[in-house]
């Protein structure tokens, strides 16, 4: 069916795998001053490695003094291994097939049948079966959603499926051969701008999603900080405007109130007295709509100053800003740099920030991550 058995690395291979993963391709020497062994350790080591055909020797590298001859560097072959990755939403499932390199090859959604986790865990395995039909034996299966995931997959609180202490983790798993692996998708989709993407090599950068809900994570010394209170949307009441709307705790103008694409529709749909999506919500207000342009210049600077506020209190390389709503900050860049200046100091430097890319396919993608990660370190 295209789901295979677990075959986890072992040992110090998953720290050649990793230093081979993110750098390669890699001559033999400068890996072995990387992680520390002697080149006839490193010669055993990575044999069984090239054997499998995980590993792969690439022509092109610099001549080895010792021999006169040109050395071959190690790379990874990304088709070795290939995984899956589901986004759950209140309404659907996106799952992703990807190279062990995280490309994206083949992309398939479904319709949630009702939020059991019964049925949305068989929704999960036959996609990925779909997704792997045909192909060698999937290695791993990631699935994130929005909510509080602990260490262990358990679903403490799913936000937008209304669910509250679910093994879905185990649930999967009963139903597959393949390591399956749960977690929040702010966590998951940061691992992947982490390992794959813009925050490749900075060593310190926060992500701020916008979207259904308001998301932060951090990378700090090359490392994701991951608490126990991750997924709880803790950013998402941070106060921004004093004379905001409301949120459903009371608070007015905090994040969730003024920057979900949801708070955004909501008002200008009132103010318009028609419903309107989110898309057109942008529209109007770069088109100078009065009432679109209220809103959405409100949401910039109130944006603006939450990326204040992240770079204030961990001083970041980077900020990276994602989420389907992302739109936001092109739009209402001038209230965006207004708010951002508001709150920081006149000779402190504005942190680079990075679009990240919109579509929930980047989100499925990050799910797919978590699982290449679990592989590659061996968890």
């Amino acid at each position: 069916m295209g789901v295979g058995a677990w075959r986890p690395l072992s040992g110090p291979s998953h720290q050649v795998a990793l230093e081979i993963l993110l750098d390669g391709p890699l001559s033999r020497a400068e890996l072995a001053r990387r992680v520390e062994l002697s080149a006839g350790s490193l010669t055993r080591l990575t044999k069984p490695m090239l054997e499998s055909g995980l590993l792969v020797e690439v022509p092109g590298g610099p001549a080895d003094p010792k021999v006169g001859r040109p050395s071959q560097p190690l790379d990874i072959v990304p088709t070795s291994h290939h995984f899956v990755g589901v986004k759950l939403t209140g309404d659907t499932a996106l799952g992703v097939l990807t190279t062990l390199r995280a490309e994206v090859i083949a992309t398939e959604e479904r319709p949630l049948p009702d939020h059991s986790p019964e049925a949305v865990a068989e929704l999960v395995v036959e996609i990925a079966r779909s997704l792997g039909d045909g192909r060698p034996a999937i290695t791993g299966l990631g699935v994130s959603l929005g909510g509080h995931v602990d260490s262990s997959g358990d679903v403490l609180r799913g936000d937008f499926l209304a669910w509250e202490d679910v093994k879905f983790r185990q649930l999967i798993a009963e139903r597959t051969d393949a390591q399956v692996v749960v977690a929040n998708d702010v966590t998951a989709v940061t691992e992947a701008i982490h390992w794959f993407g813009a925050g490749r090599g900075i060593s310190r950068f926060c992500l701020i999603t916008i979207g259904a809900g308001v998301g932060y994570s951090l990378v700090v010394h090359d490392k994701l900080v991951d608490t126990t209170e991750a997924g709880l949307g803790l950013v998402g009441h941070t106060q921004l405007d004093p004379n905001g709307p409301p949120c459903e705790r009371g608070h007015h103008g905090c994040a969730g109130s003024m920057l979900t694409t949801d708070a955004i529709t909501t008002q200008i749909s009132q103010a318009l007295n028609r419903p309107i999506g989110y898309d057109e919500c942008l529209d109007l207000a770069a088109a100078g709509d009065p009432e679109a342009s209220r809103v959405v210049k409100a949401a910039g600077h109130a944006l603006g100053r939450l990326i204040a506020a992240a770079s204030n209190f961990t001083m970041p390389e980077a900020v990276m800003l994602g989420g389907e709503g992302v739109r936001l900050a092109t739009v209402a860049a001038t209230e965006l740099e207004a708010g951002l200046r508001a709150d920081r100091h006149p000779a402190a430097v504005a942190p680079p920030i990075i679009l990240q890319d919109p579509s929930f396919t980047q989100w499925a993608r990050g799910a797919a991550v978590i699982a290449i990660q679990t592989f590659v370190l061996g968890k």
